[in-house]
């Protein structure tokens, strides 16, 4: 140990100025990860919370979460999984991709051969799972068995919570399963619930199908920006009451740079705290604006590595320049703009607005118009072109 200034290190942080009185990094910038606050998602969470606890039919316990990507709707079902938990309730979590519906019954049912449509003997018609095999046709009725076995064997008082992220990637078969057997579960006030996450897509998607229409009932979430002011508050009671000091003009840049876009505020939050811990010009218990500017440079790159780079390296050449005609404007597009500066008709520019909505990288907000659908993809692009 040594004493720095009055304060106290190890040696081996001294190289690295890295003082033990700067607490670990509480933002969290990964997928999925549990921030230090659910900055201005606490509604959503308490809206359920309340549903579990009034019982069977209580709108809540059947939830849509929809938002564009980052905004954190995976961070949202893991926090709902764990008030579930507190309730006593089992959770099972899913992802949506092939073969959701089997691994939901595999995972639901405690003693599979026992639930109805299930065989041991794999058929070419059946999907394996595991040693045994369930038929296409019984697998909502099956999925159904599963649910009630298990809330017998879990016993009263307890429940059974579904999540599902990226919705929007789930076959029309496997919701058609799913959705079946859940309005079957919610009409004889079982205790089950069942959270969806995805795209904004989601809900025009799955609404108009017309096998899913009970999930017109459902309560539908949006998470959109988080208000600056409350970026603000949450960056301040986060930093502060980890014993680490930041003025107000820190903050406000802080703030600003964010957007009010949860994965940037995570970043942000990230790079600022870890610039302010390495600092080269001795330990200090402060985030300073030059940390912030450090912190704002390096978020951006982040963001654009993990966020734009994948979604740009995907597109075609011709998918590229649409953007890119629309990245000239500070927000929505008209589409006979886009067309021009491409050089292009407007029925060939359309082909590719058509592509890029249903890959989910821009929207529609209104007829004639576009607009990014991925926060920050148009100052990324602008980067790109002028960098």
């Amino acid at each position: 140990m040594d004493i720095i200034k009055g304060k106290i290190f190890c040696s081996d942080c001294i190289a690295k100025r890295w003082p033990m009185i700067f607490p670990a990094n509480p933002f969290k910038p990964t997928a999925g990860v549990m921030p230090p606050v659910l900055i201005g998602r606490e509604s959503v969470v308490a809206d359920f919370d309340e549903g579990l606890s009034d019982g069977p039919g209580a709108p809540d316990r059947l939830m849509l979460i929809t938002g564009p990507r980052g905004s954190g709707k995976t961070v949202m079902l893991t926090e709902l999984g764990k008030m579930a938990s507190k309730h006593r309730w089992m959770v099972i979590d899913e992802t949506a991709s092939e073969g959701l519906t089997d691994r939901l019954i595999s995972r639901i049912a405690p003693e599979p051969s026992r639930i109805s449509g299930v065989s041991f003997k794999p058929s070419v018609m059946g999907a394996s799972l595991g040693e045994f095999s369930i038929a296409p046709a019984l697998r909502p009725s099956t999925l159904r068995d599963a649910m009630t076995a298990r809330l017998h064997a879990l016993g009263k008082g307890k429940g059974l919570l579904i999540t599902l992220d990226e919705t929007q990637d789930a076959s029309i078969e496997d919701m058609t399963a799913l959705a079946t057997a859940a309005q079957h579960m919610l009409r004889e006030n079982a205790e089950v619930a069942f959270v969806f996450a995805g795209l904004p897509s989601l809900i025009s998607d799955l609404l108009n199908a017309k096998v899913l229409t009970f999930l017109r009932r459902a309560s539908i979430k949006e998470l959109g920006d988080v208000p600056l002011q409350e970026v603000r508050e949450a960056f301040s009671s986060t930093i502060h009451g980890a014993g680490i000091g930041i003025d107000d003009e820190a903050l406000d840049i802080a703030t600003e740079a964010t957007g009010g876009y949860p994965y940037m505020i995570q970043l942000v939050g990230y790079h600022m705290w870890r610039h302010a811990r390495r600092r080269q010009d001795g330990p200090s218990n402060v985030i300073t604006v030059d940390d912030v500017h450090s912190g704002v440079e390096q978020a951006r790159a982040k963001l654009g590595e993990g966020a734009c780079a994948p979604v740009v390296k995907q597109l075609s050449e011709r998918a590229l320049d649409y953007l890119n005609a629309m990245a000239v404007d500070d927000g929505p597009s008209a589409t006979s703009d886009v067309a021009q500066r491409m050089g292009e008709s407007m029925d060939y520019a359309n082909i590719y607005r058509q592509r890029l909505i249903g890959e989910h990288i821009i929207t529609s907000p209104a007829r004639g118009q576009v607009d990014f659908a991925i926060p920050f993809l148009r100052e990324y692009l602008r980067s790109q072109k002028h960098g």
